[in-house]
């Protein structure tokens, strides 16, 4: 059997494509923020992870080329040898010390982050425990792992204690939970979990990729809880609010200082640029000068869900500026996010397997930046398309 025969038996996409509906890979023309540009036409930004709008911030974009200008465009090499600058430390730091632990670790991107932090921790004659809904990463960071992968059920803290009795005392045991949840916009109920964990005698990480720089006064999700002393690792990219490219973990300096020696996401991948790196500090810094960034993103988001409520959408339980609207099929899912784009609003499609069948949605997700007027005239928009495909 040829091995690329799966390759020539792959039709879906090809297929999306004739039909002018495939929604992946769009190649912008120009990224203000909460407005793109597609083949000359403007779209309002509904689909970015720009929670903050830094990537256009004067303070982050000049210390990118600052970076650039002293240190070149690449480390070239990894952290464990000659790519390691001052600057990287540096970021590591003041990212401890923003989170509330002892020190951080930087890694070359989010994804890196949780596939080297959890197969360092998780060994042969351990047990690594993820709720359903987490994120591809921490999925993938278990797999690569050796020990044993147990799940359960979104969010269900009954059944999570249930997992946890069953596994045996002489197991080390880590919980890993998105503390905000990227596709449907609900948190964690860290509370319960830090409980949970202590009863059970396992470590607690909290993957905040999209709660850090939102909540709890821009600290994160565990800050939202204020739980921070009872979370043993908090991980967050820089890819999200922090306007940038990379990752990183935070926790005691004796875990912190074990992954840096045994992550091979680390060890065998080459640093994280020095613009990026810049590019993250500047926007921790600005988080810390205009903390009002961080309220307005509640108040965007906040004003966004009881738009698409009060038109009749069903939004999940989002409590977030990531706001499902939740459809229920591939195909009109497909046809909405079409109309929506013809009209000018850019949203992501998010079909199953990446979501359950039947929780088919759009995912809309807004920024500190996002005017008024720019979110009325979005919610006047998914009125009309709404209507049109029948979802209202």
């Amino acid at each position: 059997m040829d091995l690329f025969e799966k390759c020539s038996n792959f039709t879906e996409a090809r297929e999306a494509m004739a039909t002018g509906i495939y929604p992946y890979f769009i190649p912008l023309n120009e990224n203000e923020g909460t407005e793109v540009v597609f083949q000359g036409k403007r779209l309002i930004m509904c689909g970015s992870n720009n929670y903050l709008g830094l990537t256009t911030h004067p303070k982050v974009r000049e210390a990118a080329v600052q970076a650039i200008n002293r240190f070149g465009t690449s480390c070239t090499g990894s952290r464990f040898l000659n790519g390691t600058l001052a600057l990287h430390e540096q970021l590591e730091l003041e990212l401890a010390q923003w989170v509330g632990k002892e020190a951080a670790l930087v890694f070359s991107t989010g994804m890196q982050t949780n596939l080297g932090t959890v197969s360092a921790l998780v060994g042969r004659d351990d047990v690594v425990i993820l709720d359903k809904d987490d994120h591809a990463s921490i999925v993938d960071g278990a797999r690569l792992g050796y020990g044993k992968i147990e799940r359960y059920r979104h969010n269900d803290m009954d059944h999570l204690a249930k997992v946890l009795e069953s596994v045996p005392d002489s197991a080390g045991k880590l919980i890993v939970v998105d503390g905000m949840f990227s596709m449907e916009g609900d948190l964690a109920p860290l509370p319960e979990l830090t409980t949970l964990a202590k009863k059970y005698g396992a470590r607690l990480m909290v993957d905040d990729a999209h709660g850090m720089g939102v909540l709890g006064g821009g600290r994160g999700t565990c800050a939202h809880w204020g739980v921070t002393d009872n979370v043993d690792l908090i991980m967050s990219t820089f890819s999200k609010s922090f306007a940038s490219l990379g990752g990183f973990i935070a926790g005691d300096d004796e875990t912190i200082h074990y992954i840096q020696h045994f992550a091979r996401a680390l060890i065998f991948s080459a640093s994280i640029p020095p613009a990026n790196a810049a590019a993250a500090l500047a926007a921790l810094h600005v988080m810390q000068e205009e903390p009002d960034r961080c309220k307005r993103v509640i108040e965007v988001a906040e004003k966004m869900r009881n738009g698409f409520r009060a038109l009749g959408f069903n939004i999940g339980n989002s409590v977030t500026p990531v706001v499902p609207i939740i459809i229920g099929d591939n195909d009109k899912t497909f046809l909405t996010w079409k109309m929506l784009f013809d009209n000018g609003v850019f949203v992501n499609p998010v079909i199953s397997p990446a979501v359950n069948a039947g929780h088919q949605l759009l995912r809309t997700s807004y920024m500190a930046t996002h005017t008024d007027a720019q979110m009325d005239k979005v919610l006047s928009i998914f009125e009309k398309v709404g209507k049109e495909v029948g979802l209202i």
